[in-house]
């Protein structure tokens, strides 16, 4: 692990603020970047894609200019983007910033982007067979995820119980590298992590009432049908992205799919993207519940109470 104590002097630790959606999370690092006249680096596995910007709640141009910001519009949106491409070159950025003597200051929602970080995960690059792929990808159209995921829990139960029974491209990848190599996905996970993080992190997150939380992430979906996002979706799908990209898949977009194509009415798309991102919120906070020593932030605190507590944590 590289120590940072020598580069930056004040600090000892590179901060990242975390939470749900809609917690507030991107306003204190935005503070504590001012404070401490560091740099963001976004930590959120949509807001990397090209033209998704009012659905991602990506930083205005007003908040760029205000603090300079990483990690945002570095993919096209018909481009394959692992975690292991996002830690390579988040440590870009980290090893740039610290050789300005600028602390990195990490923001996002995205959980498995945070846990890979701070734990120093290299996840396996081992290709699988398409053929694999596909016949799991043609077993789950015809009966469902249930099966399959049955079979990764009697192989692989540490796995399963890591990953949501809904999530249909982790359940596959899992069991069809289980299929191709012998070795269970925990077994190539335990074999990533023996080298450790690359940087000393802290993890906070805000904590704050669930009723709160929903009724945030619901004003926060009208804000963004206010600011335009109706007419990003349409200029997206006029590009032709392929509507499995996963770029495609964020929440906020894919719903205005079936809108445009009249399988749903407006009202109907809204309330899915209301839906979707509160059930969002909760995997979110699954995520950090399993990772050890987060510190929570007291949303009712103010900012200026949270960014003492972060320093007093980082120094």
């Amino acid at each position: 692990m590289k120590e940072i104590k020598s580069i930056l002097h004040e600090y000892s630790y590179i901060p990242i603020i975390c939470g749900p959606t809609a917690s507030g999370k991107s306003s204190l690092a935005l503070n504590l970047c001012e404070k401490t006249q560091g740099e963001l680096i976004s930590c959120d596995s949509m807001q990397i894609y090209k033209y998704f910007d009012i659905g991602t709640a990506k930083a205005t141009y007003q908040e760029q200019m205000q603090v300079k910001h990483h990690m945002i519009d570095i993919v096209e949106p018909d481009q394959s983007y692992s975690v292991n491409d996002y830690c390579n070159d988040c440590y870009k950025v980290i090893d740039s910033l610290l050789n300005q003597m600028k602390l990195p200051v990490i923001c996002g929602g995205t959980g498995q982007y945070v846990k890979t970080l701070c734990e120093g995960i290299k996840y396996t690059n081992e290709e699988v067979d398409e053929a694999i792929v596909k016949d799991l990808y043609e077993e789950y159209e015809h009966n469902g995820i249930d099966d399959l995921y049955k079979r990764l829990e009697a192989v692989d139960s540490i796995a399963a119980s890591k990953i949501h029974p809904n999530d249909t491209r982790r359940v596959i990848r899992a069991l069809s590298l289980y299929i191709a190599t012998g070795k269970t996905f925990t077994e190539w996970n335990n074999q990533s992590m023996t080298e450790g993080p690359k940087y000393p992190f802290k993890v906070f997150a805000i904590d704050m009432d669930r009723s709160i939380l929903y009724d945030r992430i619901n004003r926060r979906v009208d804000m963004m049908i206010e600011d335009g996002l109706l007419e990003e979706v349409d200029r997206i799908l006029k590009m032709n992205i392929p509507t499995g990209s996963t770029s495609m898949q964020a929440i906020g977009y894919k719903e205005f799919i079936d809108y445009f194509n009249g399988s749903v009415t407006l009202d109907e798309a809204i309330y899915q993207i209301k839906l979707r991102s509160r059930h969002y919120a909760k995997r979110q906070l699954t995520w950090y519940r399993y990772m050890s020593n987060i510190i929570y932030l007291d949303f009712n605190d103010s900012t200026e109470q949270n960014i003492e507590r972060i320093l007093n944590e980082i120094k």
